[in-house]
């Protein structure tokens, strides 16, 4: 099938290193001339690119070779920033919106809370190099840590938490699931409607067991990598 082989030459020369991290493309009209096809075939190709992260799409920007994705480990506590740095990637964090709010069906959902309880809503975007990469929605009931908007929050939720409230993470529960993205979420990240999304929801409690906070990550697929260790324990016959 062309759009088969249209894609395998284009990741050739990605292999190759003829095609660079970062770098744009030439326009969909341009490379399906230079293919000989039409762009309906082209866009078929580029889609398997992108679904394999070899590629991603800005919307309105064109295509462009992805990095390599950032190693992460949601089973850990680390931060976005340390390991982002710790991976020799140049990582920043903005914050989109903070509140305090009734909670929405999904804080209810994550934090078990009562019907019309209130919650911290802290949004947040990602970026590698510049390139948004992950939205993430923070929620903190606000009876653990009063007047939590005051700080700044254009950082780990951890460190906060630890540094202005005394309340350390000691365990983690995370699940993990493929989604899209759309709407506000899909433009902070420059995203075309529909762009696939690794969605990561974690929970952090305390060392007795206390729900602290919860979190859902949206990222582009293509810039995160999951990972991590365990050690098995034999199992007796």
């Amino acid at each position: 099938m062309q759009y088969v082989r249209i894609k395998e030459a284009i990741a050739e020369q990605i292999d190759a290193g003829s095609l660079l991290p970062r770098q744009k493309l030439p326009p969909e009209r341009q490379l399906a001339e230079s293919f000989n096809t039409t762009r309906v075939t082209l866009r078929e190709a580029l889609s398997l690119l992108e679904a394999e992260g070899q590629i991603y799409r800005e919307d309105r920007r064109g295509w462009f070779i992805s990095p390599p994705p950032l190693r992460y480990n949601p089973s850990q506590a680390v931060d976005f920033v340390t390991a982002a740095r710790a991976q020799n990637r140049q990582p920043d964090m903005t914050i989109i919106n903070a509140k305090a709010m009734l909670a929405d069906k999904v804080a209810t959902r994550l934090l078990a809370l009562a019907p019309f309880a209130d919650v911290y809503r802290i949004e947040r975007l990602l970026h590698l190099e510049q390139r948004p990469v992950a939205y993430v929605t923070s929620y903190v009931p606000p009876q653990l840590c009063p007047n939590l908007l005051r700080f700044d929050l254009a950082q780990s939720m951890s460190l906060v938490l630890r540094e202005h409230f005394a309340l350390e993470y000691h365990s983690i529960s995370y699940r993990v699931t493929t989604s899209a993205l759309f709407g506000d979420v899909a433009l902070a990240l420059r995203a075309t409607a529909g762009t696939p999304a690794l969605v990561i929801e974690r929970k952090h409690y305390d060392h007795k067991g206390n729900l602290l906070n919860a979190e859902t990550e949206l990222w582009r697929h293509d810039a995160i990598c999951l990972a991590s260790e365990a050690i098995l324990t034999p199992v007796s016959a």
